[in-house]
């Protein structure tokens, strides 16, 4: 059975930071190809970050230099470390993991895209 919890969620003043963390149980976690999304009320699922298997990274444009994302295999666990936050971070984050690679699009989770989704954590940035 596939779990993932998110955590790490919270208020905070703009040009805080906040770590999200992202406990995984139930698949090989090193293996995966894994995500953070986030969506704020009224707007759709947007793509935050993602780390492969390999170890590669991406950011959106919104967040590069402020968001960093990283792994613990040992943990079965994903970061996302969020530096500099902006009123416009506001959102609920979550984590997703099992690639699929299906058209995005709509409110998270968006199942097309990764099998797997966490509840969700919620940033509000005041």
């Amino acid at each position: 059975h596939v779990q993932l919890v998110e955590s790490g969620g919270g208020s905070v003043q703009a040009g805080g930071s906040l770590r999200l963390t992202c406990t995984a149980s139930g698949f090989t976690f090193d293996d995966s190809d894994m995500g953070w999304y986030r969506q704020a009320p009224g707007d759709e699922c947007e793509l935050v970050s993602t780390i492969n298997s390999d170890g590669s990274t991406y950011y959106a444009d919104s967040v590069k230099g402020r968001f960093t994302i990283s792994q613990d295999n040992a943990k079965s666990t994903m970061y996302l470390q969020m530096n500099s936050l902006k009123s416009e971070d506001t959102a609920l984050y979550y984590c997703a993991s099992g690639f699929r690679g299906g058209e995005a699009g709509g409110g998270c989770p968006m199942w097309g895209v990764y099998s797997y989704w966490g509840q969700g954590t919620q940033v509000t940035v005041s």
